[in-house]
């Protein structure tokens, strides 16, 4: 039984090992260093694409911080405005209230004039008619007609007696 497959033949030995020294080189030469060429492509592309994920997820902290910064910002202005301007209607109300208080006081005081001309006029015309009366009454009692320049004389002395009693 002699089966020349499972003969050990030194021939076939070296046509073994040079096929396959043959095949290694052509392999290493097209097929190895392509494809380590390409896995390190890979491997740097990979690389890449996680650092620019770091600095897009720094970035986006960075904008949320600047975001907030803005925000409570905007808060202060906003809060800045409206208690300004609540002031500013405070103060607005207050000048109505005092303008409306000097402008009543005004009126008073004009009205308080206007009631004392009305008086020392109704009072004059009062002592006017009360001289004239007294003439009147005087003169019916003397019986005597008094010329209209006497009469105008007895008025006179007589408010100025009335005016220098007040």
């Amino acid at each position: 039984m002699n089966n020349p497959l499972v003969q050990p033949d030194p021939g076939l030995y070296i046509w073994a090992i040079l096929t396959f020294l043959v095949l290694l080189t052509l392999l290493t030469k097209f097929a190895w260093g392509p494809l380590l060429k390409a896995l390190d492509g890979r491997q740097s592309a990979i690389r890449k694409a996680l650092d620019d994920a770091q600095q897009a997820k720094q970035e986006l902290e960075r904008l949320e911080q600047e975001s907030a910064a803005i925000m409570r910002k905007a808060r202060a202005d906003a809060d800045a405005v409206v208690t300004e301007s609540r002031a500013a209607a405070e103060r607005l109300r207050e000048e109505m209230r005092t303008k409306a208080r000097a402008e009543a006081e005004g009126i008073v005081k004009n009205a308080e004039r206007q009631i004392q001309l009305e008086t020392s006029r109704a009072v004059q015309q009062i002592r006017t008619e009360a001289v004239e009366l007294s003439v009147q009454i005087a003169s019916k009692i003397i019986q005597r007609n008094l010329s209209a320049e006497d009469n105008e004389r007895l008025i006179q002395e007589a408010l100025q007696q009335v005016q220098a009693r007040h």
